[in-house]
């Protein structure tokens, strides 16, 4: 008699498609937070394997900084578009402008402001869960998730406060006005998403590969130019996020290895132009993936803190 293993990606991907089902299951209202990375393009596959041939049921959301990648904004509404999926976007800019974010001086990143603006976003649609691309090896805090978040009636997290999840079993119940915090990908690595991505054959954005781009030196690492400002009338919405004087300024051949705006993401010096040129890098790296994040680098508590106010 014969028996069927299955390898390891093919693990990944039937533990998380099982993750959706559970989410389409239990759930009334929910979201799928797609920001057009590698991370929540992987979730889409797995949603089309989990639901095909019925549409993906539940909308895509996305909050934006106003700092983004153009690259990343035309990918992310391309593939909505080509998927029939309904895309809800919601801004920081906005959300300052009706008083809900509140810019503290001098801070230049926008990602605490993200946290008024998905947590407003989840109350306007009544959603009772939203499905993330987040993995426990991109950062510590992340790795202290389970499969299931639960997030309180003021969508906050407490890390100490998390349900048990044995032997596969989820408990998905919160009561009106909290929510549920959703990883299907909690334990794929960062090499699994690529491997994937070549199993599957997934387009990708651009920028993940090499390119050439102006950047400027900060804080140890390489940050992108931003563009020129569209309206010189208005003020500069990456005031701030451009390189001062003293900051050497160069043309390089750069890609990114996680996205966050164009004032957090930092660039690495890099010649793949493949899938399988990345694999090989990542492989022989020595700087773990969100090493090339900004807003990481604030303190060793800065992601913690973040989803303990309700972040992604």
């Amino acid at each position: 008699m014969s028996s069927y293993h299955l390898d390891h990606l093919q693990y990944l991907e039937t533990e998380a498609i099982h993750i959706m089902r559970e989410v389409a299951a239990e759930f009334e209202r929910p979201a799928l937070l797609f920001s057009g990375g590698k991370d929540s393009i992987c979730l889409l596959r797995l949603a089309e394997k989990a639901f095909r041939p019925s549409d993906i049921p539940m909308p895509f959301l996305n909050v934006e900084t106003g700092h983004e990648f153009p690259e990343l904004i035309e990918f992310r509404d391309r593939r909505a578009k080509e998927l029939g999926a309904k895309l809800i976007i919601r801004t920081v800019d906005e959300a300052i402008q009706k008083g809900h974010a509140h810019p503290a001086p001098g801070e230049i990143s926008r990602n605490k402001l993200q946290i008024p603006v998905l947590l407003g976003a989840i109350e306007e649609f009544r959603f009772d869960c939203a499905i993330g691309g987040a993995r426990r090896d991109e950062e510590k805090a992340r790795a202290k998730e389970r499969f299931f978040s639960f997030r309180d009636s003021f969508g906050q997290w407490d890390p100490k406060a998390q349900r048990p999840e044995i032997w596969n079993l989820y408990n998905a119940r919160v009561n009106a006005g909290e929510n549920m915090r959703v990883f299907p990908l909690s334990n794929w690595t960062e090499m699994d998403v690529w491997e994937y991505i070549k199993k599957e054959k997934l387009d990708v954005p651009k920028i993940y590969f090499s390119h050439t781009r102006e950047c400027f030196r900060r804080g140890g690492q390489w940050l992108p130019v931003p563009p020129p400002p569209a309206d010189t009338t208005q003020p500069d919405p990456f005031t701030g996020g451009r390189p001062k004087p003293n900051e050497e300024v160069r043309k390089l051949v750069v890609r990114v290895r996680t996205i966050a705006d164009m004032i957090s993401t930092g660039m690495i010096e890099s010649r793949a132009d493949s899938v399988d040129d990345i694999i090989a890098e990542i492989s022989a790296a020595r700087v773990t993936e969100r090493g090339t994040r900004a807003d990481d680098k604030a303190s060793e508590a800065a992601m913690e803190d973040r989803k303990k106010a309700g972040y992604f």
